[in-house]
Order: C-alpha cells, then structure tokens, then sequence
C-alpha cells in the first residue's frame, strides 16, 4: 500500500454561519493541501466531525472532495462505529468503493470490547470488504485500547487489515507493532507530533490534523524522515510541535478550525456538541501561527 506512505490529512468539514456545509471553503482547502503536497486526502475521520453529519452529507463531502482532488491524490474514506453489523452493512454498501484507496475504520467505541471482541470485529470486515482497511486505534476518544498483540494477531490473519493508525500515545506499544507485524503492514502515527519518533522507529507516516493548515511543512518532514534525512526532519518537526500542542489542547477540530479561519480557509464554525477553543488558546494560536 505505497500510497498511504507519508501524509494523509484528516479533512474538516467547513460550515457556513447557519451549520450548511461550506464547498467554497471545501475546494479551498482541498485545493490548499494537494498544492502543499499530501500524498493523500482522507475523507470523514474524526476531524470532519462525521458523528454529526447525515449520510446525505458525508456523501455530498465526498463527491466534492473527490471532484475538487481531480483524481491528483488518492482517497481515504472513513466507516466506523461501535455495532460490527452496521459498520459492515456500511462498508458493502458504500456507493463510491471504486473512488477510495482504502477505507479507515475506528475500534469500536462506548461498549468497550475485550481483545477477543476487536479481533473478531476486524475479521468480520476483512471478510467482508472489497478495499484495504486502516484499522484505528485512539483510546482517548473509544475509551479503551486495541492491545499490540490484538493488532499484529489482526495484521497476521485479516489480510485486507493493511495498517493502523495508531493514536494510542504509548510509543512501547507502537514500537512492538513495527516490530512484531508481518512485513508490509504499516504502522501510520495518529499523533501529529509522534509523527517524527514513530518513522524513526519503523513507521511509514501519519494522517495528520495539522496538515490541513500546515501541508507543506509537515509532508515534507515526513518525506525528509521516511528518507532518513532527519537533520532536515528534526526543524519542521520544531517548528510545528508548539502550534500543534494548541490545537489539541481544548478539543479537536476546534483548534484546528481556529487556525484554520485565522488564515482565511474557512470559518472557524462547528457543530453542537462541539464548541471553539477557549479565550486563552484562541489568542495563543494567532500569537504564534506563521
């Protein structure tokens, strides 16, 4: 799966004022991050607040991006959820499959499996699809962790399961991934700023949220460090860890929607239950964007 080597970007979903989606800000933002050189788009993660979008306007996303990306990078679309059933109805189901180049697949959330249950999840899927999945794991957002060993015993058994991203924190359950996962699985950090350690370890890349302010910065850290080139890494990798650390630090996409109308982008406007940023990092993102 070469094409998911580097950096993806998690796309946001722009809003107008009265919570319509925005596809002028949209194709600017598209057309922001190809020219900043992503290798690849990804469509409907965390970032694009899918939780509350209807199928009617992940779809309508969808045609968009793919419309505005004219087929110049390859797509990533996201399915997940926490009843395997639907998520698998979705996945058979999904009209564009011939459009995407793998399809990114959170562990299930709320009901919080055991190991066996992510396991047997992810290899109901792998039956099931027509495209290479991405298997997720953020324990900060489903509340519970796919262990290393779940993850490589997936990786070893399930062959559509072709990578994970992985947001996990933990760089010694990382690390046991690249280590111990059959060769050609690929182990991409979900952590903007582990990006630079976890390449250093193994990793072949990210699906990033800075990226969609930054493109140009943080793929070419990427491209420098998957190439070994880390004198010309560690400085971009600097330069973005402050700003980065902001834009998580009261709710993601909000930071990052933040920045993002600050250069112009799009509106920095979310959906309830989300809300912008407090005051304190408002201010601290505009002090030290660039």
């Amino acid at each position: 799966m070469k094409e998911l080597r580097g950096t993806g970007v998690a796309l946001v979903t722009p809003f107008n004022e009265n919570g319509d989606i925005d596809f002028n800000s949209l194709e600017k933002l598209v057309n922001h991050v190809i020219k900043g050189s992503v290798e690849y788009l990804v469509v409907m993660g965390t970032t694009a607040e899918s939780p509350v979008l209807s199928k009617d306007e992940k779809f309508a996303i969808f045609e968009a991006v793919r419309k505005y990306s004219s087929n110049k990078v390859p797509l990533v679309y996201g399915i997940g959820g926490n009843c395997t059933h639907n998520v698998a109805d979705e996945i058979t189901k999904f009209p564009y499959v011939k459009d995407i180049t793998a399809i990114l697949s959170v562990a299930p959330y709320y009901n919080k499996p055991n190991q066996e249950g992510y396991f047997e999840h992810y290899k109901h899927l792998n039956r099931l699809t027509k495209k290479p999945i991405i298997l997720y794991n953020v324990p900060g957002r489903t509340g519970s962790n796919v262990s290393w060993e779940t993850q490589v015993r997936i990786a070893k058994e399930c062959k559509k399961i072709v990578a994970t991203k992985e947001a996990s924190g933990n760089m010694e359950q990382i690390m046991r991934i690249i280590h111990h996962a059959p060769k050609g699985f690929m182990v991409l950090s979900g952590d903007d700023n582990l990006t630079l350690p976890i390449i250093s370890c193994g990793g072949q890349g990210v699906i990033s949220v800075v990226a969609n302010a930054y493109p140009k910065e943080f793929s070419s850290m990427v491209r420098f460090a998957l190439n070994g080139d880390f004198a010309s890494a560690r400085p971009l990798h600097y330069k973005l860890m402050e700003i980065t650390n902001l834009l998580f630090a009261d709710g993601n996409p909000g930071g990052i929607k933040t920045l993002l109308g600050y250069k112009k982008i799009c509106k920095p406007k979310l959906r309830l239950p989300l809300m912008p940023p407090n005051e304190i990092v408002r201010n601290k993102i505009k002090e030290i964007m660039f």
